[in-house]
């Protein structure tokens, strides 16, 4: 729809978190700290917080290929801090496409740790929730936004064909209308316990998502050495699974169902995978890797400062 940029400002403070209180205190303490980091480009937070201190700013942006990173009110953003941190290649690559800000600003590409808990049982969790045989699992917010309906519907279709018994199992909670079937269970919301225990258990995981700028739920499961199934029309994902050679990727319904079909008749190849995306995870996404990379993102920052 037509607007103007006082309606896309007033989006932004609407959609929030939006505090006067927050963004006068981080203006009055220019003098007190040496970086001000900013996450999720979306946030009136990191709208209106980073250009009161640009010269500090470093912007994890967490951008998808989504329209509102093509109104103008965020364009400019990219052009102000001293560093943005991407948590992978597609996305930097996607950002300075649509905002032209490569070359003019320090980037790095650095992501994020992920915790593992030290006692996972994938016997505890079959136990706690009643569930035998073999099953598949989302984990994550079931909403229209993250493409749950079409995983849904693709699952559905595929059991029809497929004639050994198979569940899908959905973590997480429901916005949606999900269909009475005896094959797709609602666990609900899960712990982290309850989470890392389901990965553990699971087959293998799926993410329909259209829109990731890194996915933790895939991280998660490489470290549990599941391999993953993942919407190939979401660059982020597609980009992991080459990247890692942890899991395959699907585009449509026929070549999801191939996929599937390919993983639940090859215990082999999905324990392969499942292996070999734990090394990536483990080498890229543990915390002493990150640290450090934040660490010498610092280090530059204030020295061309100086």
């Amino acid at each position: 729809q037509d607007h103007d940029l006082f309606a896309e400002f007033q989006y932004i403070k609407e959609q929030g978190p939006y505090s006067s209180s927050l963004l006068k205190f981080v203006e009055a303490s220019y003098d007190y700290f040496d970086i001000f980091i900013f996450i999720t480009y979306l946030f009136a937070t990191t709208r209106f917080g980073l250009t009161l201190v640009p010269g500090k700013a470093i912007l994890v942006p967490t951008a998808h290929d989504e329209p509102f990173m093509y109104l103008p009110i965020f364009r400019s953003l990219f052009h102000l801090p001293q560093a943005i941190v991407y948590s992978t290649l597609p996305e930097k690559l996607l950002v300075n496409r649509i905002t032209d800000n490569e070359k003019q600003i320090e980037e790095a590409i650095i992501g994020i740790g992920i915790n593992v808990p030290e006692d996972v049982s994938a016997s505890r969790f079959r136990e706690k929730f009643k569930i035998e045989g073999d099953f598949v699992l989302y984990v994550g917010r079931i909403v229209q936004a993250k493409n749950v309906p079409e995983l849904l519907d693709y699952f559905l279709r595929f059991r029809e064909t497929y004639g050994k018994p198979i569940k899908l199992l959905l973590g997480g909670k429901s916005h949606l209308n999900l269909p009475v079937h005896p094959d797709i269970v609602h666990l609900g919301f899960l712990t982290e316990e309850e989470k890392f225990d389901a990965i553990h258990a699971a087959r293998l995981v799926i993410l329909p998502s259209l829109y990731e700028s890194l996915s933790m739920i895939v991280l998660e499961a490489w470290l549990m050495k599941t391999a993953v199934l993942v919407n190939g029309r979401c660059e982020v994902l597609k980009y992991q699974c080459r990247k890692s050679n942890g899991g395959l990727y699907y585009t449509s319904h026929q070549e999801f169902e191939a996929a599937l079909t390919l993983l639940l008749n090859s215990p082999d190849l999905c324990q392969q995978l499942g292996e070999q995306g734990h090394q990536f995870a483990s080498y890229h996404y543990n915390w002493d890797t990150i640290i450090t990379k934040y660490q010498t993102l610092f280090a530059k920052i204030l020295s061309d400062e100086n």
